[in-house]
C-alpha cells in the first residue's frame, strides 16, 4: 500500500436547485454500508471489501468500496470500467471517482498518466463546486495535495489543513464512512512532509498510544514516501 500511495495522488456561488440537492447529498451522514466499508478497510480485510462490492446497493456505495479496496490490493480489475464523469453526480461521488482516476494514473504510462491525472483533477473540481467541505471531498483533496508532484501544486501544509478540517467535520457530522482517526493519521503524515516535525511527532505519539486498527498503526510505523 505504501509504495502505491507514494506515486498515485498527483492529479491535481449560488447553485441551481439540482446542484444544491447534490451538495446536500454530499454532506449527509453516510449509511451503515459506508461504515462497514470503512471498518473492513481499517482492518485490512480485502475479502470483506470484495463481498461488499458485490452487494453494493448504489453507485455511490460501489465507488466507495472500490476506492477503499484498491489501495489494499492494487488489483487492476478494481479500476476496470471507470466512468469518465458523472453527469448527475454528488460531491461525494465526484470525489471518490477523482480518487479512483488518481489510482489509475499511478499505474499508467507517462502520457496516459497525464491524461488520467487531469481527469482526476477535473472531477475533484466538480466535487468542490458542489460541497467543498464534504468529508470525502476534503479527504481526496488532501491526498491529492500531498502526493502530487511539486510542479503540479504539491502542498503538504495545505493538505494538513484539509485533514484537520476533515477531523472537525467528522466530529460535527458523526458517522460519515471516515473516522476521526483516519483524518488524524493523514494529517500526521502531511505535517511531517510540511516540515512541522514537532507537531507531527506529538500527534504521532498520541495516535500510537491508542488501540488503532491495523492499517492506521502500520501507516504510522511505516509511512509512505511522498
Amino acid at each position: 500500500m505504501h509504495a502505491f500511495f507514494a506515486h498515485t495522488f498527483f492529479a491535481h456561488t449560488l447553485l441551481p436547485h439540482a446542484l444544491l440537492a447534490a451538495a446536500l447529498l454530499g454532506t449527509m451522514s453516510s449509511s451503515p454500508f459506508a461504515e462497514a466499508t470503512h471498518r473492513a478497510y481499517a482492518q485490512q480485510d480485502a475479502n470483506e471489501l470484495r463481498a461488499l462490492l458485490q452487494s453494493a446497493p448504489t453507485r455511490a456505495d460501489s465507488l466507495l468500496v472500490r476506492y477503499r479496496l484498491y489501495p489494499l490490493t492494487e488489483e487492476a480489475a478494481v479500476l476496470d470500467g471507470l466512468p469518465s464523469s458523472l453527469p448527475d453526480g454528488s460531491a461525494r461521488e465526484y470525489a471518490l471517482l477523482s480518487g479512483l482516476w488518481a489510482y489509475r494514473a499511478g499505474e499508467a504510462s507517462f502520457f496516459s498518466a497525464i491524461r488520467y491525472g487531469r481527469r482526476s483533477t477535473d472531477l475533484l473540481d466538480k466535487a468542490k463546486a458542489r460541497a467543498p467541505h464534504a468529508p470525502f471531498v476534503l479527504l481526496v483533496e488532501g491526498q491529492s495535495l500531498l502526493f502530487r508532484p511539486s510542479i503540479a501544486g504539491k502542498d503538504p501544509a495545505a493538505a494538513a489543513g484539509r485533514f484537520a478540517r476533515l477531523a472537525d467535520r467528522v466530529d460535527q457530522q458523526g458517522s460519515t464512512g471516515i473516522s476521526r482517526t483516519e483524518a488524524q493519521v493523514w494529517r500526521c503524515l502531511a505535517l511531517s512532509e510540511a516540515g512541522q516535525a514537532g507537531e507531527a511527532q506529538e500527534l504521532n505519539a498520541q495516535l500510537r498510544a491508542r488501540a488503532l486498527p491495523p492499517l492506521y498503526r502500520q501507516f504510522l510505523e511505516d509511512p509512505p514516501d511522498v
